[in-house]
């Protein structure tokens, strides 16, 4: 066994080398000040690094280099390694009473990086999942429609029962995430819908399991737009918040593009129900790697930058160990039950809706996710049986409008913090957006839907563009919810999500209605999307703002 100890003066370390036949040191020149525990394990033999710090006099430290320097000169240093000598002469043992200082490898290479950076990386990975287990069905949808014998109005319903449980989990999730921290929230919710999705396969031949495992994938996927609000206004100032909301969410057009990339050839391989197992595997993948990250996180939790005004006490708890915590505090479970009860009294819900800003994004919300959700569901049918594209070729056509959505994500979220550091009002701001977000698709589905003569590329091509362009309202309305409140911030996004989750429930089973009575798309899909696009942009220019509120029950 070899033993190397290094020893730091100032700015120069000497590495001490150990064993059984010879001792030996080495002078090294180093800057920085940090500690240093490193070991080596070579076939049979093993190295060990120690680090000591000890601060002398600039003089002391010149003084014993020329020592070094005079013994390498008279032929002290073999292939410059000085035998222990040297360190009797300088006398940088540990008898000299010198502070313990020294440096550590980053290791793990995220280390170093900003919590809330891991923390917003983690979440947009969560919501790449999430929205991989949301449009798998939407491509799944069809063969299993020809197994199963469904129709278009039985294949509505089964697509919109995700929607049942999304709806449900809203005002919970915000709930929760304010009361426990949108961590733990955004953990247990990504397992559950992990679990959920692995069952689809099990339970397709009987309705009512079918209908209720996308209940529960919808209520585990629910509750993370919440979590992460919380996050997101916890710990992300306003200069970086557009870009943080952006990409947290863009998360969801990744997953949009890597679900319809990945399950047309997994459906045509290894059928079907290869796509749920897959997904959902996944998931369970994403909440043990939390686990992972979260242990390194707890032990950096003193390092943590305080970045945001309301900034709360549980950005220095352990993810593993934050209900533990919690429930350390309670004396019984009556007195938990008594504390809960408090915290809903606490939320002003009867000055939320006293807003106009808040009936606003309310609105906007619900129609944003009518044009979302019904193209989100029905376009790969919409490819396959208007422009008759095979399975393959119509799932890989409708990856382009998500696809094209990453790229709109980021410029729009580096047009919005730009306005807003050079001074724009955020309000003003949030308004452009959301504008764009709205008026772009419904031109696209306008120009879609009418007869001019457009090719199918050319159609699908209009589409793409203005599905991307929606991704303004990242910048917009997703942004209002912590603009106007950080501390409500999950919960006024609980209330909006779960009006915009309705046309997941209507809009979506209305299409395939729709689609059997009429036999028209334009009438069926684009029609509705068209109007709700419209209407919300009078209502969000006319009310919409991003002034902080307080809340108070006594306004």
């Amino acid at each position: 066994m070899a033993k190397f100890t290094t020893r730091l003066d100032n700015n120069f370390c000497f590495l001490s080398h150990n064993t059984s036949t010879s001792q030996s040191s080495i002078l090294l020149n180093r800057t920085s000040r940090k500690n240093l525990q490193l070991q080596l394990s070579p076939s049979k033999h093993r190295f060990n690094f120690n680090v000591l710090c000890s601060i002398k006099e600039k003089e002391n430290v010149k003084g014993e280099i020329e020592k070094v320097g005079g013994g390498a000169s008279g032929g002290g240093l073999v292939n410059g390694v000085r035998v222990e000598e040297l360190d009797r002469k300088t006398g940088l043992g540990r008898e000299n009473a010198s502070k313990e200082a020294g440096f550590d490898l980053v290791w793990p290479p995220w280390k170093n990086i900003p919590q809330r950076y891991k923390l917003i990386g983690t979440t947009s990975l969560a919501f790449v999942i999430c929205n991989m287990d949301k449009v798998n069905l939407s491509v799944a949808i069809i063969p299993m429609s020809h197994q199963f014998g469904w129709n278009s109005s039985v294949a509505g319903v089964v697509q919109s029962s995700f929607f049942w449980g999304y709806a449900l989990s809203q005002l919970p999730g915000g709930w929760l995430s304010k009361l426990f921290g949108g961590r733990k929230v955004l953990e247990i919710g990504v397992l559950a819908w992990s679990l959920a999705t692995a069952l689809v396969p099990v339970l397709a031949g009987f309705m009512p399991g079918l209908l209720l495992s996308r209940v529960l994938v919808g209520i585990g996927e629910g509750v993370s737009p919440s979590a992460a609000t919380d996050l997101i206004a916890r710990s992300i100032p306003l200069e970086e918040r557009s870009r943080a909301v952006s990409f947290v969410f863009g998360g969801l057009s990744v997953g949009s593009v890597t679900g319809l990339l990945v399950a047309p050839t997994l459906i045509q391989n290894l059928g079907w129900e290869s796509v749920f197992y897959l997904f959902g595997l996944l998931g369970i993948w994403w909440y043990l790697g939390f686990h992972f990250l979260g242990k390194g996180l707890a032990s950096d939790a003193v390092e943590v930058e305080h970045v945001a005004p309301l900034q709360s006490a549980n950005l220095h708890k352990s993810w593993n160990n934050s209900l533990e915590e919690l429930a350390q505090t309670k004396t019984s479970w009556s007195n938990t039950q008594e504390e809960l009860r408090a915290s809903l009294k606490d939320v002003p819900w009867k000055a939320f809706f006293r807003r106009p800003a808040v009936w606003a994004m309310i609105y906007a919300h619900f129609c944003g996710s009518w044009g979302h959700y019904t193209c989100l569901s029905w376009l790969p049918t919409f490819f396959s049986e208007e422009l008759n594209l095979n399975l393959r070729e119509a799932a890989w056509v409708s990856i382009l409008p998500p696809l094209a959505s990453v790229f709109v994500t980021s410029i729009a979220a580096q047009f919005a913090d730009n306005l807003i550091a050079n001074g724009v009002e955020t309000t003003t701001v949030r308004k452009i957006c959301q504008a764009i977000s709205f008026l772009s698709p419904a031109t696209c589905m306008i120009l879609s839907s009418l007869d001019l003569g457009l090719q199918p590329w050319e159609i699908v091509g209009c589409l793409s563009c203005g599905l991307a362009l929606s991704s303004f309202a990242l910048s917009g309305l997703y942004c209002t919810h912590q603009d106007i409140s950080p501390e409500y911030a999950s919960i006024l996004l609980g209330i909006t999500n779960t009006v915009g989750a309705v046309p997941g429930i209507v809009g979506v089973a209305l299409t395939g209605f729709l689609l059997d009575s009429t036999h028209s798309w334009s009438m069926s899909l684009f029609a509705p999307s068209i109007f709700f696009y419209l209407t919300g942009t009078i209502v969000w220019l006319a009310f919409a703002s991003s002034k902080p509120q307080s809340f108070s029950e006594s306004d």
